[in-house]
This record gives structure tokens, C-alpha cells and sequence, in this order.
């Protein structure tokens, strides 16, 4: 029961990385994506004209390169203004255990605003990328899913990469260690677990009841999860990259072990073509729908 428990404290927090659009109107450019033009210059300008490429590309670097992706500002995120798949990858900075403001302040127009731009004890820059499921140990246990990723390397269980499904939603598939041992970790959720569900505007909510099964520590496991989400806010978000219009996502994880359940919260700010560029967790247990001491913060970073 005790490796159920520890298992259920990982929120997914990390379910997107950025596809590719400006943060701030500025000529200044590091990538295509950046640009309304979608060209940056070799002189790291934003060249002008009209917008090239795709409708949806990824600011990180992938197989296919930069392509571009201009905000319409609508307050609405729909499923071709993310880029969702294997080969994309970003930097995130990093800080467990810390003091955050999740209620941020209020905007004239009705929206709030976050700042997780300052620096915060102990935080470090981790590279995440996205994989497909080619030669993971687990591969035949998930079909259908689009890509994995690494989530969380906290003890006890260490790495371990959740799998992921892309349809009209981001779902949950899994979490899986990333290598087979006597001690490994496999579970998979029935049904799957939409994450992200598009078109994400303000006001919109999603309740999930799902089973959990499978291996937690080379053991066998099967506990209950209900996840609730709702598109709770809407506003600006600055990170240590820029400033960013965001939808702020709030997720609760209700997690029934036998008798015992524990909750955890947790925040994904998600963004126009960027897609999710800060995330907030709780420690479980955690009652405050606006809490202060999170487990980890997550925030997209040069």
C-alpha cells in the first residue's frame, strides 16, 4: 500500500511541451516560432512578411525543424494551435519544495496575472523531450499511444516516463520506468485519462474516474483515481522565457487506496501554439484550492 501511495503523488504536471509562437511582439527572435512572419533571420531578427509553414509548429528543436505558428488571442486553445507528438524537446526550469503564488493577481480586465519568473532555492534546468514508444520495454502494453515522457525523477521510483495517446484529447495512458528491472514500474489507466481537452477555453471542466494497474515497484497494483479538471482562469503568465497568454488548467487527483484517499492539485499554464509552459504541484493531501507550498514548479526557461 505504501509504494501505491508514493505512486499516486505524481500529478501529471508536464503534459505538453512548446510548439512554437512569440511570447512578446519583439523583433528579436532565437527561432521561427517566434516571429509573426515565422522566419527569424540569421542576424536573430524577425524578418517581415506574411506567416510560412504550418499552422501549429514547435519553438524546440525536432526531426522536421521550426515551423511557425501565429496566436489569434481568442482565449481559446484548440487542438491544431499545440503541437502534441514525438521529437519535440524544451527546457524547463525547475524547483521542488518551495513557496509559489498560485492566486497571482487581478487584471483590470477581469483576467490575473502569475509571475514564476524569479529565481526559487535549489531550482535547476532540465531538458524534457518527447520520444515515440519505438523499443520502450513496454511498448506492446500501449498500442495506440503517440509518444512518452519523462515526468518525474523522485524517489522512490525514480525516472519514469509517461505514455501518452493524441486524439481530441491528451490522454494519460500510462507510467512506466524506462528500463525493465525485478523493481520496475508499469500501470496503465482504463479508461485513459484526458489531460488536456480541446478546445480548452475558460469555464470549461472534465471529470475522470479511472482504475490504475499494473506493476508499482515490481509489485502488483491496482488502486482507483479520480482526476477533475476545470479551465478555471485566464490571463498572462511570465516565466523566465517571456511573458505568455495562458489558460491556467486546475487538475485534482482523488487517489482511493483501500479505504485511504489522498489528494493532490496541481496548475498547467497553457499556451497558444507554446502549449504548457508552467506547471504547479501540490504536496498530497493539500486542501487549499490556492495553496502556497508546492511540491514542484515547473517553468519553461531559456
Amino acid at each position: 500500500m505504501t509504494r501505491q501511495r508514493s505512486l499516486g503523488r505524481l500529478v501529471v504536471a508536464l503534459a505538453t511541451l512548446v510548439g512554437g509562437c512569440g511570447a512578446d511582439e519583439e523583433p528579436a527572435c532565437r527561432v521561427d516560432a517566434e516571429c509573426a512572419s515565422g522566419r527569424c533571420g540569421s542576424d536573430g531578427r524577425c524578418e517581415s512578411g506574411g506567416p510560412s509553414g504550418s499552422s501549429s509548429g514547435s519553438a524546440a528543436s525536432s526531426s522536421t525543424g521550426a515551423a511557425s505558428c501565429t496566436p489569434n488571442g481568442d482565449g481559446v486553445v484548440l487542438r491544431s494551435e499545440i503541437v502534441l507528438g514525438p521529437g519535440l524537446a524544451a527546457t524547463f526550469r525547475v524547483a521542488r519544495a518551495v513557496t509559489v503564488d498560485t492566486k497571482g493577481s487581478a487584471l483590470s480586465d477581469g483576467r490575473r496575472r502569475w509571475d514564476l519568473s524569479a529565481p526559487l532555492p535549489g531550482e535547476v534546468d532540465a531538458s524534457v523531450e518527447t520520444a515515440s514508444l519505438d523499443g520502450a520495454w513496454y511498448a506492446a502494453d500501449f498500442a495506440d499511444a503517440t509518444y512518452r515522457v519523462t515526468l518525474s525523477d523522485e524517489p522512490p521510483f525514480g525516472e519514469l516516463e509517461g505514455v501518452f495517446e493524441v486524439g481530441e484529447a491528451l490522454f494519460l495512458r500510462g507510467l512506466a520506468s524506462p528500463s525493465a528491472s525485478a523493481t520496475a514500474t508499469r500501470v496503465g489507466y482504463a479508461p485513459a485519462v484526458p489531460v488536456l481537452r480541446f478546445p480548452l477555453a475558460e469555464g470549461e471542466a472534465w471529470t475522470t474516474d479511472a482504475t490504475v494497474a499494473g506493476l508499482s515497484l515490481g509489485v502488483p497494483a491496482t488502486y482507483a483515481e479520480r482526476y477533475e479538471s476545470a479551465v478555471d482562469a485566464r490571463g498572462e503568465l511570465v516565466t523566465p522565457y517571456g511573458t505568455f497568454p495562458v489558460l491556467r488548467v486546475r487538475t485534482t487527483v482523488t487517489r482511493t487506496v483501500g479505504l485511504l484517499s489522498t489528494v493532490t492539485r496541481s496548475f498547467a499554464f497553457v499556451s497558444e501554439c507554446f502549449g504548457t509552459v508552467a506547471t504547479v504541484r501540490s504536496n498530497p493531501g493539500e486542501g487549499a484550492l490556492e495553496f502556497t507550498k508546492a511540491a514542484e514548479v515547473r517553468r519553461l526557461a531559456p
